[in-house]
């Protein structure tokens, strides 16, 4: 099964400047870290166009309509 592009964070427990329970969140690939039970994720900070890993539990996955992906890229940049 593909994982979603975008999660919606469901928790921020230990990351709270970086992680904004309620919002969504821009998902990189990376199956390595995924074996882990980990994500990479383009949180607040934004320094690290690589994102950070986080636990997969603090995310839940979603799929958006295009016009809301796109939205989403756009403000990444």
């Amino acid at each position: 099964m593909r994982m979603s592009e975008f999660v919606l964070c469901i928790s921020n427990e230990g990351n709270p400047a970086s992680l904004i329970v309620g919002k969504v969140y821009r998902r990189l690939p990376d199956p390595e870290a995924e074996s882990h039970n980990l994500l990479r994720i383009v949180d607040e900070d934004r320094s690290e166009p690589e994102g950070y890993l986080y636990p997969a539990s603090m995310f839940v996955p979603i799929e958006l309509p295009e016009r809301a992906k796109r939205a989403l890229m756009a403000s990444a940049s």
